[in-house]
């Protein structure tokens, strides 16, 4: 039996932890956890109000490279509180060291909380944000602790590492608008392949909002671990919240949103047939497979993500090439294509609008994820990122800085007519900062130029140098 190394005491809502004299306040976020005084490393923490230290926890282990914990538990506590979930986030993952060292944190992280708080050890979860959600999906492959997997907006980053012989429960978030929800539904399927239990829940705000989602999720673990008699059934959980998300079912089927009904049916369904007696919902389920509207519906869902995937491959091929080629020329193509996404943006059909909702997101990936790659090339390519700060000009007129980019690095090669033209684009896009326009990095003589001054009095109605006659 694991040795607890730590004292416990319960007043007026606070835990008060002796050997490293910590209080840990019920219901807050507390940031900034050392692991010891000989590592620098820290995680902030989340402990919900009804915690009895007699009785075992389950826990969520969250990741968000680039957030610190504090920030990231901040976003997922009230569904924790609800639910009953401890969560812990590590201030020092991230994605620009290596995973081994990544691996060690954690590990440190997770022994240091499971020493000082009563978790079950069967219960033990993952989740994470962007690459914080990639590296949770592997976790348990490393990490034979972790149970389960919640991720937020990323499929599993490698599925030739899972063994069937040992799963975990995965659940999939995604927006509707996610670009990556093409690969999230492939996971779904390679999952089901290889007998993993998962849910994938997506939502659109409009219908379903985030809290619902998450609340789901976390309702997913909790089924399952009473469906495997790793806690006791409680009844009446299962009842009450069998109830509710028959509610939200009903609901979407009243707005006429059928294909998220059907996906929510099918999760829910899944959660609770060891759990109780579902006949009735398999049935309506079955029923809304065969509708007419559903099926067409499905017909025109199964062509626009075909759609989608064609014209996916063409903007990463395209960009790779550009970038490789420096094909400036081609800036034209992606301003059509930019407006062509816009246009199904604005479409009334609410898939193609979402399909385009996704390829502008796809695209603003490939431009920032190549920008990365050249940043970190031992060898700056300044003449690829040239060609990636025109692109995003095209594709974030509201990106103020990388038209500064531009202007800088234009003048330092005395390219003036192009620090000039994006000088005027960035105006015209509604810049009104002057001062800062006369700060640019490598504009020490073109700022003084009668054309520079010009085009800032044409916009802004005043300018720093006056030519004299």
């Amino acid at each position: 039996m694991r040795k607890l190394l730590f004292c416990f005491f319960i007043f007026t809502g606070l835990l008060f932890v002796n050997a490293q004299q910590l209080v840990l306040r019920k219901g807050v976020v507390i940031d900034s956890i050392k692991i010891n005084d000989t590592i620098n490393e820290s995680y902030s923490l989340f402990i919900p109000t009804k915690f009895d230290q007699n009785k075992q926890w389950p826990i969520i282990f969250v990741f968000n490279v680039g957030a610190k914990g504090r920030k990231t538990l901040q976003m997922l506590k009230q569904n924790a509180e609800q639910q009953g979930y401890i969560l812990a986030a590590s201030n020092n993952v991230s994605d620009s060291i290596s995973l081994s060292k990544n691996i060690l944190v954690t590990s440190r992280m997770m022994n240091n909380v499971i020493s000082i708080l009563p978790i079950h050890p069967q219960r033990i979860y993952a989740s994470g944000f962007g690459y914080g959600a990639k590296y949770a999906s592997i976790l348990p492959v490393i990490i034979k602790k972790i149970n389960g997997v919640l991720s937020f907006d990323e499929p599993i980053s490698n599925s030739d590492v899972l063994n069937p012989n040992t799963p975990f429960h995965y659940i999939g978030v995604s927006s509707i608008k996610n670009y990556n929800l093409q690969e999230m539904y492939f996971t779904e399927k390679t999952l089901n392949q290889l007998n993993f239990k998962n849910q994938l829940y997506v939502y659109e705000e409009k219908n379903l909002n985030l809290f619902q989602i998450i609340n789901m999720a976390l309702e997913s673990f909790t089924l399952s671990a009473m469906s495997k008699n790793i806690i006791e059934k409680d009844f009446a959980y299962i009842n009450e919240s069998y109830i509710a998300n028959l509610n939200l079912i009903g609901s979407l089927k009243k707005q006429s949103k059928l294909l998220q009904t059907g996906s929510l049916m099918a999760a829910v369904y899944e959660n609770y047939k060891d759990l109780k007696d579902v006949k009735d919902l398999k049935k309506t389920y079955k029923n809304l497979k065969k509708d007419k509207i559903y099926k067409s519906l499905k017909r025109i869902e199964t062509s626009t993500f075909f759609k989608e995937k064609l014209l996916r491959e063409d903007y990463d091929y395209a960009i790779y090439e550009d970038i490789s080629t420096y094909n400036f020329n081609n800036l034209g193509w992606w301003k059509y294509q930019t407006d062509e996404i816009e246009k199904f943006i604005a479409n009334s059909d609410y898939q193609i609008s979402n399909m385009g909702k996704r390829l502008k997101a796809f695209v603003e990936y490939l431009v920032e994820s190549n920008e990365k790659s050249l940043y970190e090339e031992e060898v700056l390519d300044e003449e690829g990122l040239l060609f990636l700060w025109m692109l995003k000009t095209i594709i974030k007129p509201k990106d103020y800085d990388t038209y500064k980019y531009i202007i800088s690095y234009s003048a330092k090669t005395e390219d003036y007519s192009t620090a000039l033209f994006y000088l005027e684009e960035l105006l015209k896009a509604g810049y009104k900062n002057e001062e800062s326009l006369y700060v640019i990095e490598h504009t020490a003589l073109l700022k003084i130029t009668p054309e520079y001054n010009e085009l800032i009095n044409k916009y802004l109605n005043s300018a720093r140098y006056e030519l004299m006659d």
